[in-house]
């Protein structure tokens, strides 16, 4: 009897990891041959891959923002926008994407440039939604500045609805996260919303 091309069998040598060995039977589970050549070191890459995309889980805030925290008598809408965006979706672990604009209100320091992108990453790379995503970035800025106020909208496609489920190619997320000034005041609110557009 000739057996199927991509018949399941024991791996010739065993994964290094438990989580290369889960890749491995993933793959196996799906239908397809982990040990055909195009495939045999794939869930090597594939760790690798999650753990880059996971890997904020792995970092110390305070070490992103590596003191870079300065005195300034500014007290006027420090905003950075367009900041791209990339996570994975809690619920089906595929991609969403975006781009992310934050805003806050100093009051009496301010945060290096960088560093705003660089919390905006560290709670992206993450299982997340996106409602979360938000909240969290927002928290975190007005924690580490004490910022009179802090403003988060995040814009993003998501792979679970374009490819799968409704498979809708043109939506987009958009979500918000207001604290302190910017839920209170309406001028700055509307200032903030105006200058994203």
């Amino acid at each position: 009897m000739m057996t199927n091309a991509i018949e399941m069998r024991e791996p010739v040598v065993s994964a290094k990891n438990d989580t290369e060995q889960y890749f491995f039977q993933l793959i196996q589970t799906l239908g397809d041959n982990p040990l055909r050549e195009g495939l045999l070191k794939t869930p090597k890459r594939a760790k690798k891959a999650f753990e880059f995309l996971t890997r904020g889980y792995h970092e110390d805030l305070q070490e992103i923002i590596n003191g870079a925290l300065f005195s300034s008598d500014a007290n006027d809408m420090v905003l950075v926008k367009n900041i791209e965006l990339y996570s994975l979706c809690e619920h089906h672990l595929l991609p969403f994407f975006g781009t992310c604009h934050v805003a806050y209100l100093p009051n009496g320091k301010v945060l290096g440039l960088s560093k705003i992108a660089r919390i905006v990453d560290h709670f992206a790379k993450r299982f997340q939604i996106q409602e979360n995503l938000n909240q969290q970035i927002a928290k975190a800025i007005a924690e580490i500045t004490n910022a009179a106020g802090v403003g988060v909208v995040i814009e993003a496609k998501h792979l679970c609805m374009m490819m799968r489920g409704v498979e809708k190619q043109n939506a987009t997320m958009v979500t918000t996260a207001l604290l302190g000034e910017f839920r209170e005041n309406n001028q700055l609110r509307h200032e903030f919303l105006q200058n994203i557009q």
